[in-house]
């Protein structure tokens, strides 16, 4: 019999252990796209990186996708159930556009991030909601006033949001995260334009998954001073070019 047996019935009760196996649960539903994706910071640039998986050759590549836009100068990757990414992808969208009719400004990234993971965090302390088996890295480059330049910022189910100078979410975080720890450990950022930093983000993805990319297996998006885009097949395919020619 499962030690879990009873206590993974309801979000709000704790295991004699002290866990609460429903929010383990959407953790785990996190890797269940099987997709790793990336987010670091530049010079004066933020990407997040996803790799793109077409489930079913009838679908239409161009409406799969896990990375949004939420304003004009935020965008998100979300990784895990594409259901759930969609939903707080309009959640987010919907936050940022009540804060700048209530204060007259956009949003910072880091207020967003902060009011997305309040609301996760809440989805853990009620009975009749669920943990949603999604995490969001947000980017922005923004410097005005209080903010920092270029920023990441990584949220968890479980209502957990920090800033980053790089991360990964998916089945092969830890790989990727040991690959951008010791490119990370001496320095801040990467020190280039927009274009490097994409390239040293491909590259990376790249080797933690082993395997070579063509421009329709990944989607990324990139932050630069006041805006976000997300990339174009053909934009991919010029970076692909690049890094084929460095080696």
């Amino acid at each position: 019999m499962s030690n879990s047996a009873g206590f993974d019935r309801h979000i709000t009760i704790f295991s004699p252990e002290g866990r609460l196996y429903q929010v383990e649960y959407a953790f785990k539903a996190i890797n269940s796209s099987n997709i790793t994706s990336l987010g670091l910071v530049g010079k004066d640039s933020s990407i997040i990186i996803s790799q793109k998986k077409i489930p079913d050759k009838l679908l239409d590549s161009k409406t799969v996708s896990y990375i949004f836009k939420i304003t004009p100068s935020i965008g998100v990757v979300a990784t895990g159930s594409i259901a759930d990414a969609r939903a707080q992808a309009m959640r987010a969208r919907s936050e940022a556009t009540e804060f700048r009719y209530k204060y007259g400004y956009e949003i910072p990234v880091e207020s967003l991030s902060r009011r997305m993971a309040n609301l996760s965090q809440l989805y853990t302390q009620r009975a009749y909601m669920r943990p949603l088996g999604v995490a969001l890295t947000f980017c922005q480059v923004s410097f005005e006033d209080e903010n920092k330049g270029p920023q990441i910022f990584k949220n968890d189910p479980a209502g957990y949001f920090t800033g980053v100078k790089a991360i990964s979410t998916g089945p092969k975080q830890q790989e990727l995260n040991t690959y951008l720890e010791k490119k990370f450990k001496k320095i801040d950022y990467i020190n280039g334009d927009w274009k490097e930093t994409v390239e040293f983000g491909i590259i990376a993805l790249s080797t933690a998954l082993g395997t070579e990319f063509r421009k329709n297996d990944i989607e990324i998006g990139v932050a630069t001073e006041g805006e976000f885009k997300i990339l174009t097949s053909e934009e991919i395919d010029e970076r692909l070019i690049a890094i084929a020619e460095q080696d």
